[in-house]
């Protein structure tokens, strides 16, 4: 059997890997239209950056290497141009000239380009992608060549990563991003805190803005932005998303969706013997049931690893799972990570969620180090099934996201939360570990002993509602909404008539510092026979959905302790 790869890196190569384990009789051809083959693209911003500091390292494998441990034959600098599906052949251009290629079995991995915006003067010489080894370098050697100034059009990850680099080697850094905030997929509250970390690196943010052309000069380009900014830029990095690089195929037949190659559950596209995998296919949303393609190394490599069994060994091949999409990122000193769907998403789809806020510690708190992460998930309304988590912190992010993107993917509830038996000790956790805290707040959400409001509906409950915060005098001092009732938690019971004759009817939305302190007062008044809620995630998420209004907003002439 000869089977012809389209592309390598992580779904061609781990299916070229794992078709050769399975059939050392096999003929397995790569065709890469790159240079390198098998190169870590997730580490090309660390490499700008200095961290990673031989280019040699960025090489996984490489054609010699792979054709002694593999047999594989593998052909970089080789473009596919057109795929005859009723003759089972590809027609390939390299150096040598056109050649057509014969195939029994054909795999589709040619990954995702970079989108053009419609921004005059990307040509310049300045502007870089940063999508393969060679863009790496480029940028690289334009920092070390004395480059001053960076501007980062697009603010994902990648975007995100780059800024940082470039940042850590002493450029001036300016990110800009169309949508209202940094990491578009982040929810409002957490990206705030992701925009200081940014900032404290020394990098410029401008949010909600777009770059409408780029000028360039003699001696440096100008970008120039929608609001009619000027910014000054030696170097421009290109990150405004990805496309899935499907032309060449979607003009010899195959079936897709906005560009995305459409694939059964074995990897099959609507042609006879022609699977795809990895960034330019059409995925399946395991929560929100959405089509779209999951531009991530972790499913691709997964997909490949299946598709090769679904051609070698269908009888035991098992289906490619729909991808949650969990995604992790380095900014500065914290972790961002996030897993499922968003609230953005979740609406889109039409599904009722919950949202939970909390910021329990990573560790035991009397243990030195202790900081916070700042989690947000999403449950299903009707049945507390788990839809999506993100988190930011300093330290403990990674692994707890990890625990609920398992959750996720087994179909769990909240609640079920509640009883994972999981690794403690005071330097790594708390006995009730953060995931166990989300399942015991999830628990009392669904079940009704926590009813709460949200920060992002604060205008509209300081119209209708009593305000009580429960938090101490010190930190009433800091900053508080205005018109509050100030009452400390541990005061509340003696002075319920005071609650009662400030309400005046009107419901008691209780809020503190986390959201701990005002679910405790929340259960005083409810059992007293008050309409109340607790502020999910209590001033800290307050404050971060306020962002730059907080300090407008906030006041701290404490009206009455």
């Amino acid at each position: 059997m000869r089977i012809v790869i389209v592309g390598g890196v992580a779904g061609g190569m781990s299916c070229a890997a794992r078709a050769r384990r399975l059939d050392e009789a096999a003929e397995i051809i790569v065709l890469e239209r790159g240079a390198h083959v098998s190169f870590a693209n997730c580490g090309l911003p660390y490499y700008v950056g200095g961290e990673i500091a031989d280019e040699s390292a960025l090489l996984v494998q490489t054609p010699a290497s792979l054709k002694a441990s593999l047999a594989l034959d593998v052909r970089p600098g080789h473009e596919v141009t057109a795929v005859d599906a009723a003759a089972k052949t590809v027609t390939v251009m390299s150096a040598d000239g056109v050649d057509t290629l014969h195939y029994d079995a054909l795999v589709l991995a040619p990954g995702a380009a970079a989108a053009t915006p419609p921004i005059t003067g990307l040509d310049s010489p300045r502007v870089r992608t940063l999508r393969s080894v060679e863009d790496a370098v480029a940028l690289r050697d334009r920092v070390q060549a004395g480059a001053r100034r960076a501007v980062v059009l697009g603010a994902g990850f990648i975007g995100i990563e780059a800024a940082e680099a470039l940042a850590q080697r002493g450029l001036h850094t300016t990110v800009v991003e169309f949508a209202p905030h940094v990491l578009p997929p982040l929810e409002d509250e957490l990206a705030a805190l992701v925009t200081a970390e940014l900032r404290t690196l020394g990098i410029e943010v401008r949010a909600g803005t777009a770059a409408t052309a780029v000028e360039s000069g003699e001696d440096g380009d100008v970008v120039v932005l929608d609001d009619g900014t000027r910014l000054d830029a030696d170097i421009v990095v290109l990150s405004v998303g990805v496309r899935p690089d499907t032309a060449v195929f979607e003009a010899a037949g195959v079936a897709c969706v906005r560009g995305a190659m459409i694939i059964d559950e074995h990897g099959r596209t609507s042609l006879p013997d022609v699977y795809a995998v990895g960034d330019a296919t059409a995925s399946v949303d395991a929560v929100t049931g959405a089509v779209r393609p999951v531009a991530l190394a972790g499913p691709a490599n997964r997909a490949g690893r299946l598709v090769a069994d679904a051609i070698l060994r269908p009888e035991h091949a098992r289906p490619l799972p729909r991808p949650v999409g969990t995604a992790i990122v380095r900014v500065g000193a914290q972790t961002v990570a996030m897993t499922g769907a968003n609230r953005a998403a979740l609406a889109a789809a039409g599904i009722d969620a919950d949202t939970l806020h909390l910021h329990p510690g990573q560790h035991a708190g009397y243990f030195p180090g202790a900081s916070q992460i700042h989690l947000v998930v999403h449950i299903r309304r009707s049945d507390g099934l788990l839809l999506g988590a993100q988190a930011v912190g300093a330290d403990g992010v990674d692994k707890r996201i990890d625990v609920l993107a398992t959750a996720i993917r087994a179909g769990w509830a909240v609640d079920e939360l509640i009883d994972l038996d999981l690794a403690y000790a005071p330097p790594y956790g708390s006995a009730k570990d953060p995931v166990n805290m989300v399942g015991m707040v999830g628990e009392n959400v669904r079940g009704g002993a926590l009813r709460l409001w949200y920060a992002q509906d604060v205008d509209a409950v300081a119209e209708t509602a009593l305000i009580l915060d429960v938090r101490t005098p010190a930190e009433l001092s800091t900053g508080h909404l205005p018109g509050v009732l100030a009452i400390p938690h541990t005061a509340l019971r003696g002075r319920l008539d005071e609650v009662r004759e400030a309400a005046a009817g009107r419901p008691v939305r209780v809020m503190c510092q986390s959201g701990v302190r005002s679910a405790i007062a929340h259960r005083v008044l409810a059992q007293a026979g008050f309409d109340s809620a607790s502020l999910s995630g209590g001033m800290l998420t307050l404050r971060a959905v306020l962002g730059e209004r907080a300090d407008a907003v906030l006041v701290s002439d404490r009206t009455r302790v």
